[in-house]
């Protein structure tokens, strides 16, 4: 049950009709803890942590921070990691790197990042990291990647959970604001600032490869000066950062979900009546998972941050401040990629399930081959490069001394964008040896146990014949490039006015703000054939790009992991993508094979956003206890353009089994549409001082998020069947809507502070959130751009004269069988007795031979012509049609052990709400879910005395879901296993100037999982190693 509005609004009127109200001098204003911002200068942990419950106690609403001493005493790898300490935030990992952060269970593109106040732009493409799918990955999302900042160039972070008639809109879950240093806010003249550099040892780069540099440097400083009547200064900021690391893991590509009676019937092509099943459920309509493939892969990559800052201030007169700032960040990551994997082609020779009653999961899969097939050695590299800059120019006037105007500007560039070496965010180079007779795949451990039995005898294949895997049998396949981008340009301009009532601290506010951006998502896809998916010519990697590929044993690679590899599976090759690309690709182009676009996209958004705000502050006392009430209003109306240039394109091309590839014309229509909408924002915040140090607060707010980018694009895309459509394929499309409206929040907090002494204190407190148009999805069957389907199997069609063949013959409907019995009375120029004939002439002990199926699929492409029926795509589109509730509660508390210099510190949310997923639900059923909802926890052990400071910190978050509606027709959830890092953090003050730190990251070698419908049915696993820093630090 939530936590209903007639409850708090009971709490809300007690605790009114308690007191009777008399002013008095109140505490300081809120306007007054941001002046209360630190200087530079590191005078320990305990001091900054101070300084963070001063924040909070004297905040009106649920505010937290982090001051300038923790972060000078400990700086994290970047600020999201720094904002996980923050009760109910969570991150999102990278490489074990944060990057996007979770508040109260909402992500990303929920929150709003600011910079003094000013929105951030954003752009990110996760490309680097993650499974095979990050290679496609789409920059559509409004989340602000706090890991491109490093947290040495911050004064304060401050985190807004609850809303604020005078705080931008666009954070459901909150707002943080990111307080950089100010030169004029130095205690003393003259010159002042900091030097440090560090040296990084990643533990993982001792699995490299190659021979990357083991010890990798970062430094920061900082320089500070102003003059002595407080008129002019200057402080600029730079950091660099470098890492080196290597990564390995599990992964699986797709798991199809369906009843068992339809996997259980032959006719579509899971099982025959040679099919072992062991352990079936025993209700046909039970839902069944089965894998495609598995994988292992191994990573070695390297990312570099580079933040620069400045601030130039003058004041003329005591009245009258300018403020020039200037922020730039850059963090380039990339990533060279080799996996080792299997793909099962279909029917399976042996099945076995788990039991789940619920999802019974495939727990063991075997193959037997008539012949060989292909083990899979795919290489990619992953490059790309974010940047943020921001400009900005603020007035500040002090009229008279009641009244305070505010005028500030900005405008900001993000962009994130492809950083290969040959200009592309990632190269893919599809390998295989065509040397498997038999393989299986144990998927009831935690990650895959691959089996293989090779021959590399089989005439006419081309491998060596040595009886060993190794170069000799490897061939290659498909060579793909993706190509993504996303920018936004920001421009914002804002004026405030503020007028101190009296003295005790009452005040009221108005403002008004408009704020343009334009943001572009772009990204093309191109795919060439390079040695064809039978690989038709083993040995043109020995010939065409001699030494770029070297054997080495990926799963010896595994700490954690066990693969319990043996035989063929301890063989792997890695190499160069890019080299192997730049080698292959021209000399298959010579051959005939050119490279062709199979997807072009082309997006941009524009927003318009105008809005005023008018806010009462009023401090007093209410029966002789201290309150504050803070009631405001906020108006903005925004406007919507979204344009998208859609490549118009000209067929799907059936190309192998289960392959299918789209084709684009170099036609381009331009598309756009608008929309609009106007939100009224009301705030209320209340504080009161209950009894000496124990403090109560109640607020309501009315809160607004934008729809992701990627639901505001008006292109229709088209999508390919992961299998043929007379096998149960499903071919998918998408559009977008630029006339969803935003999503809107009422907002509920109630909590208790009680400062029972210094450095110390307990908080408990309680939330709701009321969420109305979350982005569903409505789907429709028709038709897109006339393209017809040659996989269709309908009568009168190729593919349907085919399968009745099949049938006729009693030969498995398969992929592989349909496909080449269809290219077979193509090429028999629509004979089918010819085309059967010859078929048949090829089945051995009742199976296809494999080598005669991959000489078809290298011989012959399938292009659909007027006997193929229309294709009917699965089109999908965003409409707000969703509601929910979100509710939950955070305790915290911190304790110092008198003058010992020991303390503690703990915080706890849960989050709970009625937006879940049903991992049960037919995979024809869209579902929505909110993505991100998860409890989280931290516990930090802490030292400080006599210039020493130590930090012992645990953080942890639980099971959460990452996305929903993964696999096209099989509607596959991503749900990321709970997680935990172990940190220690050391730094001694040597002297007042000089002191040297040591930091200890993921100590307990904390790994990364992600599943779908049960654990079982893993699609990426991924082990994390420990990192080392050794620093010192100077301070003048």
């Amino acid at each position: 049950m939530g936590l209903p509005y007639s409850r708090f609004m009971r709490c809300a009127s007690l605790i009114a009709l308690t007191y009777s109200v008399t002013p008095t001098v109140a505490q300081a204003q809120d306007a007054a803890v941001q002046n209360a911002e630190a200087d530079i200068i590191v005078t320990g942990v305990r001091a900054s942590l101070d300084r963070a419950i001063d924040i909070k106690r004297n905040s009106s609403g649920v505010v937290d921070a982090i001051s300038a001493e923790d972060i000078g005493k400990f700086p994290d790898t970047n600020l999201a990691e720094s904002l996980q300490r923050i009760t109910g935030v969570s991150i999102d990992r990278v490489n074990g790197e944060g990057s996007q952060v979770t508040v109260r269970g909402f992500g990303g593109g929920f929150n709003l990042g600011t910079l003094n106040g000013r929105a951030l732009p954003s752009a990110n493409v996760t490309t680097v990291g993650g499974d095979s799918n990050a290679d496609y990955s789409s920059g559509t999302s409004r989340s602000f990647d706090f890991g491109n900042l490093a947290s040495e160039g911050v004064s304060t972070l401050e985190v807004y959970k609850t809303g604020r008639a005078a705080i931008p809109s666009g954070g459901i879950g909150a707002s943080i604001n990111v307080i950089t240093r100010k030169p004029l806010d130095a205690r003393e003249a003259g010159f002042s600032g900091t030097i440090g550099v560090k040296a990084l040892y990643d533990t993982s780069v001792e699995k490299s490869l190659s021979d990357p540099a083991k010890i990798t440097p970062e430094a920061s400083g900082l320089l500070s000066w102003r003059d002595e009547n407080e008129v002019f200064g200057v402080s600029i900021f730079g950091s660099y950062q470098k890492r080196n690391f290597s990564t390995r893991g599990a992964t699986v590509n797709g798991w199809n979900i369906r009843r068992y009676s339809q996997f259980a019937d032959p006719a579509n092509g899971f099982v025959n009546d040679s099919t072992q099943i062991s352990n079936a459920p025993t209700d046909p309509n039970t839902l069944v998972s089965v894998p495609n493939d598995s994988s292992y892969f191994y990573s070695q990559g390297s990312r570099e941050r580079i933040n620069g800052s400045a601030v130039v201030q003058f004041r003329p007169t005591e009245t009258l401040t300018f403020t020039a700032d200037a922020l730039f960040a850059q963090n380039k990551q990339s990533e060279q990629r080799a996996s080792q994997g299997n793909w099962f082609n279909r029917p399976f020779a042996q099945v076995e399930f788990d039991g789940n009653p619920v999802i019974a999961t495939t727990t063991f899969l075997q193959e037997n081959i008539a012949g060989v097939k292909d083990a899979a050695f795919e290489q990619a590299y992953r490059g790309v490069r974010n940047r943020l800059q921001d400009y900005g120019l603020n007035a500040k006037w002090e009229i008279n001394d009641r009244v305070t105007l505010s005028i500030d500007g900005h405008t900001g560039l993000a962009q994130s964008s492809p950083n290969n070496p040959n200009g592309v965010s990632s190269t893919l180079v599809g390998l295989g040896a065509p040397v498997v007779a038999s393989q299986s795949a144990d998927f009831s451990g935690v990650i895959p146990v691959q089996s293989i039995v090779i021959n590399d005898a089989v005439p006419g294949r081309g491998p060596n014949g040595n009886g060993q895997l190794d170069l000799g049998d490897l061939g290659s396949q498909m060579g793909r490039t993706v190509s993504s981008s996303q920018r936004q340009r920001l421009n914002e301009i804002r004026a405030d006015l503020g007028w101190e009532l009296d003295d005790l601290g009452s005040r009221f506010d108005v403002g008004g703000n408009y704020r343009t951006s334009k943001m572009r998502q772009a990204r093309t896809q191109t795919q060439q054939t390079l040695g064809d998916w039978g690989i038709g010519n083993v040995g043109d990697i020995e010939s065409q790009a001699p030494g770029v590929l070297q054997t080495y044993c990926l799963v010896c690679k595994f700490d954690n992991f066990d693969a319990k590899g043996q035989g063929a599976t301890l063989v792997a090759f890695q190499g160069n993508a890019v080299d192997l690309y730049n080698a292959l690709s021209p000399y298959y182009a010579a051959l005939g094979n050119a490279v062709g676009v199979t997807n072009r996209e082309d997006n941009r958004v524009k927003e318009d956003i105008w809005s005023a705000y008018g806010q009462l502050t009023w401090k007093g006392e209410l029966a002789g206890r201290n309150a504050t009430l803070v009631v405001g209003a906020r108006y903005e109306r925004t406007k919507v353009k979204s344009t998208s240039l859609i490549a118009i394109p000209n067929g799907i091309t059936w190309t192998a089994d289960n392959d299918f590839v789209v084709s684009v014309s170099d036609q381009v229509e331009p598309i756009s549409d608008s929309g609009s909408y106007n939100n009224f924002l009301p705030a209320m915040d209340f504080q009161i001082e209950l009894a000496k140090n124990f403090i109560g607060r109640f607020s309501f707010s009315k809160t607004i998020a934008r729809p992701d980018y990627g639901n505001l694009f008006v292109a229709t895309s088209v999508g390919t069947p992961p299998r043929p459509i007379a096998l149960g394929g499903v071919a998918s499309g998408s559009t977008g809507n630029a006339r969803l409206a935003p999503l809107i929040s009422d907002n509920l907090d109630l909590s208790f502070e009680w400062y029972y002494k210094p450095s110390s204190y307990i908080s408990a407190g309680v939330f709701e959130k009321r969420v109305q148009n979350f982005v569903g999805t409505g789907q429709t069957t028709r038709n897109l751009f006339g393209l017809r389907d040659a996989s269709s199997g309908a009568a009168g069609s190729r593919s349907g004269t085919a399968l009745a063949e099949l049938q006729r013959l009693r030969y498995d409907p398969t992929a592989v069988t349909l496909f080449t019995m269809t290219a077979l009375l193509q090429e028999a120029g629509g004979n089918i007795q010819a085309a059967s004939q010859q078929f048949q002439a090829n089945v051995v002990n009742g199976a296809l031979d494999q080598d005669f199926a991959d000489q078809i699929l290298r011989r012959v492409d399938l292009v659909a012509d007027a006997n193929d029926p229309l294709y009917d795509f699965e089109v999908t589109q965003p409409i707000n049609n969703r509601q929910g509730k979100i509710w939950g509660f955070e305790l915290a508390a911190q304790h110092f052990f008198g003058n010992t210099g020991f303390g503690v510190s703990a915080a706890y949310t849960l989050v709970r709400g009625d937006v879940g997923i049903d991992v049960g639900a037919d995979p024809s059923e869209d579902q929505f879910a909110l993505v991100g909802l998860s409890d989280t926890a931290n516990a930090t052990l802490i030292y400080d005395k006599n210039g020493l400071s130590a930090r012992l910190a645990y953080n942890w978050r639980d099971k959460f879901l990452q996305s929903a509606n993964r696999g096209g027709g099989d509607r596959n959830p991503v749900f990321v296993r709970p997680f935990g890092q172990l940190d220690l953090n050391l730094s001694w003050d040597v002297s007042e100037q000089f002191a040297v730190s040591f930091e200890a990251i993921n100590l307990t070698e904390s790994d990364i999982r992600t599943y779908g419908r049960d654990k079982s049915n893993l699609w990426y696993a991924q082990e994390l190693d420990r990192r080392f820093l050794l620093g010192g630090r100077f301070r003048f």
